[in-house]
């Protein structure tokens, strides 16, 4: 079970003192034929947290996996932190279905439930850490009424629903401003950011507030996973 708000640790603007930077493959990206041995491979290669993007074709326009893939990574042996990320609507009976299945984070889109804090109880009764996602479009505003419940805010920095999209700059000014909100109430939610982040770009999301970053053709794309995750982790060292 995660902390709760009052037991959180402090945040800090400087980007040296914030939280350790995590790295996040999705294995949107994977190939799914292999998909064990391609989570191995990414961990080994020095990554941090699986991530699952879950689409349902009824709140994005697309469909990926289930519960059951969650289910076959634990069992095949990923001990890693798994979080993921529901584009699904409703969302109650999806994050019961996950956290069974061995999900560390579970988060979800405010638009997609009528009982807000509810839903984010609901993924703590179950043992997991809550978190909420917001499209480029969706106002931060929309989460200040329950930030202190979130264990990770992720800021959607393209449209979701498909992968390997191009990130959208104008995103960077709410990284800033949800950095600055999570510091000033002096939370250690994770500030996670999804779409198109790549080498080109990790150090300016960095630079605006993220400390966790989910990458998945950046990453499955490349010919050598431990080359371009060390080539990310470079990156932010020299913030």
């Amino acid at each position: 079970m995660s902390a709760t708000a009052g037991e959180r640790t402090s945040n800090k603007t400087d980007v040296s003192t914030r939280n350790t930077f995590s790295i996040a493959p999705s294995i949107l990206a994977a190939d799914f034929a292999r998909l064990g041995e391609e989570v191995d491979a990414v961990l080994a290669a020095g990554a941090d947290i699986v991530h699952f993007d879950v689409m349902d074709n009824h709140y994005v326009p697309n469909l990926s996996f289930g519960p059951m893939i969650c289910e076959a990574l634990r069992k095949y042996g990923v001990t890693a932190p798994i979080d993921v990320h529901l584009m699904v609507e409703p969302v109650d009976d999806l994050i019961v279905k996950f956290a069974d299945a061995g999900a560390t984070y579970i988060s979800f889109h405010p638009e997609a439930t009528r009982h807000l804090d509810r839903s984010l109880q609901l993924i703590r009764d179950k043992g997991c850490k809550p978190g909420l996602a917001l499209n480029p479009g969706t106002r931060l505003a929309l989460v200040e009424p329950v930030i202190e419940q979130l264990d990770l805010l992720l800021l959607m920095s393209v449209n979701p629903g498909f992968g390997g999209q191009t990130f959208l700059p104008y995103v960077l000014d709410k990284i800033r401003a949800a950095r600055h909100l999570l510091d000033e109430k002096q939370l250690s939610t994770l500030l996670e950011v999804d779409g198109g982040v790549n080498l080109d770009n990790i150090s300016e999301v960095a630079a605006a507030g993220a400390d966790t970053f989910v990458a998945g053709s950046a990453i499955f794309g490349a010919s050598d996973y431990h080359q371009a995750v060390t080539a990310m982790r470079d990156k932010l060292a020299h913030l």
